[in-house]
């Protein structure tokens, strides 16, 4: 039995087809425990990850566990997955996990997440992905008003990642001890800027979509209006500041699964009804 933290939420739902495609056992935890879209015969479950006690009974007979960062009940998770037999665990992380910057308020989270996980006694595999294509699904509600489109850190390159992509080098983690004991640096296939991205989703929208770049301090109010600040000014950090770089292109996900990463163009051609 596998058990897939977060199982609603963007990689975890791709990472529960993944396994079940394939096969695996899959138990997918979520807060609602909601069976609704889950692929035939996986078992749904509900828990917190912030209050153990509630997923305790999910781990009953699981093998290997797929855990999401920055919840409060990740030290007592890790324990009791080892009490019950649990052999690996493979961490959702991100690449600022890298820079060791504990005061940023996102890579300090997950900085604390791939702590645990390693002084956890499990076998463990830490993802650290870039950015999410799925990010992409913000601009949903500007794109049905209009074709203009406005974008924060419109300079920045980053190489985004398709959660399916992640969910696949996931699954590998998982099923195998080959990615053990290492920090996969997960990257999409290419470095675009968020216009690059803006110009694709028209394409794949048959619309001329035009992206404006907005100020920092028109970003500032934007994404403080939606996350806490401490959350905006570590993006500051990483887009403004160059604390962060995630516009070089890795062969992880070639290496790990032995096919190249979906593109940004894939992906919205998958996900057009969305916008």
């Amino acid at each position: 039995m596998i058990l897939v933290t977060g199982a609603t939420g963007n990689v975890g739902a791709e990472l529960v087809r993944v396994l079940a495609e394939s096969g695996q056992p899959v138990r997918a935890l979520s807060r609602a425990g909601r069976s609704e879209g889950l692929p035939p015969g996986v078992t749904a479950v509900a828990g917190d990850l912030n209050r153990p006690e509630t997923v305790r009974e999910a781990l009953d007979g699981v093998r290997a566990m797929f855990l999401m960062p920055g919840y409060g009940g990740q030290r007592q998770i890790l324990a009791d997955a080892r009490a019950a037999g649990v052999e690996r665990v493979a961490l959702l992380s991100g690449r600022s996990a890298g820079t060791g910057d504990t005061g940023n308020a996102v890579a300090g989270y997950l900085i604390e997440a791939e702590t645990a996980v390693r002084e956890s006694g499990l076998a463990w595999t830490s993802l650290r992905c870039t950015s999410f294509m799925s990010n992409a699904l913000q601009l949903a509600d500007q794109i049905r008003k209009g074709d203009t489109v406005r974008v924060p850190f419109p300079d920045t390159y980053t190489t985004d990642i398709d959660p399916y992509d992640i969910a696949r080098v996931a699954a590998r983690a998982l099923l195998s001890d080959e990615w053990a004991g290492r920090a996969l640096e997960v990257t999409g296939p290419e470095a675009l800027l968020p216009a690059d991205r803006v110009r694709i989703l028209g394409e794949a929208l048959g619309r001329d979509l035009r992206a404006v770049g907005l100020t920092n301090e028109e970003a500032r109010t934007e994404l403080e209006s939606r996350m806490p600040k401490p959350y905006v000014d570590a993006f500051f950090s990483f887009f403004v500041d160059g604390t962060l770089d995630e516009s070089q292109v890795l062969p992880t996900v070639r290496e790990v699964t032995g096919r190249e990463p979906r593109t940004f163009r894939e992906w919205a051609r998958a996900h057009a009804d969305a916008f």
